[in-house]
């Protein structure tokens, strides 16, 4: 991207001026990959933005989007910021009342879906959503109601191409500015309906502008993109960044195939979440290093220049693993709110262990409590209808992100934990979750762990062996996996995991260390919505799903 542009859409009309015919979206279907050129990516978001506006879509108009991800995503993404209006970008797990909150809450007046499941949610409260008016779909659906319009993704592009309205998508583009709203998109509340974070296109710009002088992708750089486009981090990367660099997005087919769409693809960059590092890591971490060292290069092709991390703390462990195999991940952060990144390391500043420095045109700064605060052109407008909530995160400019933190002497940030997560024991002993389930985690036995303790005498905690290596356990102990209700219940493996915590637990304080535990017989599941679109475990989620189970081990 070079020199100055206006708005997202500016972003992209420039950028596909500069490659026309290259390959800015490449897909799999029916078995084989398709090609579309940023030329063809433009054209098809400017039919089925001329399609919204026959619709009545008007600037300002809120429109939802509930997919997986897809090659229609993005250019749908595309077109509905050409109308000037703003979409609310929802993660394709949601449930039906999650659903109609956010459709209703924004008071959004089309839905563009992905196929019969997603649109069923939307028809089973279809009374509570009153603003909506009509529903696009990219797969054939049926519609046993005549109250909503319905046409088909082809449809839409196909009413646009005749409507001939490129005037009107000029004139609305060249009057958004970045104050202008371009994305709704609502947090996974931990309790209480979720808030609707108003990011602005000067609030994503101005990521983008930060991010392309440090990322360093080259003309021929290929991502490899799987991450949910619904949330900001894959929005902002792998969509935003990867056309402001002119570069070519692979989608892959889900986190099930991503090893296979690695070897097929052969990518240059990979945008990731700690979780996804750490099942790869698990896999090869038995091996002895060169053996290892040559398993993650095969797995990740001879192409691949960089990795990225986001989402969720990187343990430490697997960092210093992957770089030893000659494999640098590069970890950031950011938040929703910030839309999203706020710091990051790059090939240029990196220092494993923290999330890097502030990118460019970002202040940060810590507070007494040790809260990092940020201010600049990455802050959000607000949330959505909820100025009570905005007043109490957004400070004299300053946003307070409710992490904890430090700042060393070189300017590198690093995170701690939720500040709402710290709690005390008993004893009075101020202890952060997050360090305690690091080290939990640290054993190739523990995929995921969750901490419990405050008031309590002693930390207890919940956690989820690798089925692999547990099963490698359990054959050395010569005894069966058994289980109930979820947790194992085999003397001799628990047995053996408390013995493994005990030894782990030995380079933190008495205080800090976990002296009980539950083991569960699988691991934290997604669609158990005990884990975020990023794969990030929900802790207040797991704790209440378990607490009658946690407190009971403190009666034994």
């Amino acid at each position: 991207m070079t020199g100055s542009v206006d708005n997202l859409c500016d972003l992209h009309r420039t950028m596909c001026r500069r490659m026309g015919e290259k390959v800015a979206l490449r897909y799999r279907s029916w078995g084989r990959y398709r090609d579309v050129s940023y030329h063809d990516v433009r054209r098809q978001a400017d039919r089925a933005a001329a399609g919204l506006i026959t619709l009545g879509i008007e600037p300002g108009d809120r429109i939802g989007i509930l997919s997986e991800n897809r090659f229609e995503w993005p250019i749908a993404d595309l077109a509905v910021l050409s109308t000037g209006a703003a979409d609310v970008t929802m993660h394709a797990p949601l449930s039906v009342a999650q659903v109609e909150y956010q459709l209703g809450h924004s008071q959004a007046r089309g839905a563009i879906v992905s196929n019969q499941e997603q649109a069923d949610k939307i028809l089973a409260r279809l009374d509570e959503l009153p603003d909506l008016e009509f529903l696009v779909s990219f797969d054939p659906v049926t519609l046993p109601t005549s109250r909503l319009s319905h046409l088909s993704w082809q449809g839409l592009c196909h009413r646009g191409a005749r409507a001939d309205l490129e005037d009107d998508i000029a004139a609305r583009e060249a009057a958004i500015d970045t104050s202008t709203l371009a994305t709704l998109i609502y947090t996974s509340g931990t309790t209480g309906n979720p808030k609707g974070v108003m990011l602005t296109h000067g609030n994503l710009l101005s990521n983008v502008e930060a991010m392309v002088p440090i990322a360093f992708l080259q003309p021929d750089d290929i991502l490899l993109s799987w991450l949910p486009y619904s949330h900001v981090y894959a929005r902002l990367t792998d969509n935003y960044l990867a056309t402001g660099a002119g570069i070519t997005v692979a989608l892959a087919g889900s986190i099930d195939t991503l090893l296979d769409d690695l070897d097929a693809v052969k990518p240059t960059w990979l945008t990731a979440v700690p979780r996804f590092y750490e099942k790869i890591w698990t896999s090869v971490e038995s091996l002895d290093e060169p053996t290892r060292n040559s398993q993650l290069k095969n797995i990740f092709g001879p192409r691949i220049r960089q990795l990225s991390s986001g989402g969720a703390p990187l343990p430490r462990h697997v960092c210093d693993g992957f770089d030893r195999a000659g494999l640098a991940i590069f970890e950031g952060y950011g938040l929703t709110e910030t839309s999203p990144v706020i710091a990051f390391n790059h090939a240029e500043a990196c220092r494993y262990g923290s999330v890097g420095l502030p990118i460019p045109g970002v202040e940060v700064r810590i507070a007494e409590d040790g809260e990092i605060l940020t201010r600049g052109p990455h802050v959000m407008a607000g949330y959505w209808k909820n100025p009570e909530a905005t007043a109490e995160v957004i400070v004299d400019g300053w946003f307070h992100t409710g992490d904890v933190g430090t700042i060393d002497e070189d300017g590198y940030l690093s995170i701690t934990d939720r500040k709402k997560d710290l709690f005390v024991t008993s004893s009075g002993k101020n202890v952060a979750p997050a360090i305690i389930e690091r080290l939990l985690t640290a054993d190739p036995l523990f995929d995921q762990a969750v901490i419990y303790g405050d008031g309590r005498k002693f930390i207890t905690a919940v956690v989820a062996p690798n089925r692999t290596e547990m099963e490698s356990v359990a054959k050395s102990l010569k005894c069966e996996i058994t289980s109930d209700n979820g947790f194992v219940t085999a003397a001799p493996l628990l047995d053996h995991i408390d013995s493994r915590i005990a030894e782990l637990m030995e380079v933190v304080s008495s205080p800090e260390r976990v002296k009980k535990c539950l083991v569960l017989d699988e691991p934290f599941q997604l669609e158990n919505d005990e884990l975020t679109a990023t794969l990030k475990v929900r802790r207040r989620h797991i704790i209440a799903k378990y607490e009658t189970q946690l407190e009971s081990l403190y009666g034994e």
